[in-house]
């Protein structure tokens, strides 16, 4: 047995002195988590006010942006924070409010892309059973699951988390996770081993396994469609594949970061690769979605500039 501590606490140990730098960082990260409001803010209005975008495509565009937001708000704030504080820790309580958006965000996003692929998959491969299999029903149910499911998994995660006896109250990292957490259990770990094992199967494969069903039946669509089905499945696909692999990227980056001694990478570096995936998905699919969708593009500009 370890000498067991209740800690008040946790030390997040991945931040750095900036220096001269602080001002320059503050102002940066300010100005970035402006434009991702505003960006997620503006599809979300004109999603949302426009009928003729009241779709199931647009439906999903407008939970993604939602989640984009809700992301951008968990950790802009908190950065800008420990951007100017000398100190750098985090309350008990707050660490694990933290661990639930974080992880709650990145599951939603996950699950939402899913979505959108099965919805990619219908429209193209299915055309003639898609209003039925994309009733408003059935797109309710679809947005519940997405919303729902991750918060139970996430509660269910940090209630096997939370009564773990720890030894230490350093993080190595800028952010709260749950693995960290483990890390400096001194406890038995073995139910929430098996809580995340049945977590990976459920919110990792299980997706990713749809998403590459989906596309192998869109690539063979494309192949022996006609020219119309190929410029369709690559203009509603290549935003959609643009933000999986974007997103794919951050979450690989992280997990290096959580689960690798990667002390050798320089420290700015480091805290790069572990906040890609909650910073820069939030500015990656406004843009994306909002360049690239002409439907979208075009009635932004109205709403922004007026109709002319």
């Amino acid at each position: 047995m370890g000498n067991f501590t209740q800690f008040s606490y946790f030390i997040l140990s991945g931040y750095f002195d900036t220096g001269n730098y602080e001002y320059f960082s503050f102002i940066i990260v300010m100005l970035l988590y402006i434009f991702t409001v505003c960006a997620n803010l503006l599809l979300i209005v004109v999603i949302c006010l426009n009928r003729s975008l009241h779709e199931p495509m647009y439906i999903f565009l407008c939970s993604l942006f939602v989640n984009e937001l809700f992301g951008s708000t968990i950790m802009y704030p908190f950065l800008l924070l420990q951007i100017l504080s000398d100190i750098h820790t985090i309350s008990f309580s707050f660490c694990y409010l933290q661990i639930f958006c974080v992880y709650t965000y990145g599951i939603v996003e996950f699950m939402n892309l899913t979505a959108m692929s099965y919805d990619r998959y219908l429209a193209i491969c299915c055309p003639l059973q898609y209003r039925k299999h994309m009733s408003a029903k059935n797109i309710a149910i679809l947005i519940t699951l997405i919303w729902l499911y991750p918060m139970l998994e996430v509660i269910t995660m940090l209630s096997l988390s939370g009564t773990l006896q720890l030894c230490g109250n350093i993080i190595n990292k800028v952010f709260c996770t749950s693995y960290s957490i483990v890390n400096l259990a001194c406890s038995d770990t073995s139910y929430f081993n098996i809580n995340e094992i049945i977590g990976i199967i459920l919110l990792l494969c299980v997706p990713v396994a749809i998403i590459f069903y989906t596309y192998i039946r869109i690539l063979k669509v494309c192949f022996s469609g006609s020219k119309q089905t190929k410029q369709k499945a690559v203009s509603t696909c290549t935003p959609h594949l643009a933000s999986l692999l974007n997103y794919s990227f951050g979450a690989f980056f992280d997990t290096m970061q959580t689960r690798f001694n990667l002390s050798s990478v320089p420290n700015m570096l480091r805290i790069f690769l572990s906040l890609y995936w909650l910073t820069c998905q939030p500015i990656f699919n406004p843009l994306l979605y909002g360049l690239k969708m002409s439907k979208i593009r075009s009635l932004c500009k109205n709403l922004v500039f007026g109709n002319k």
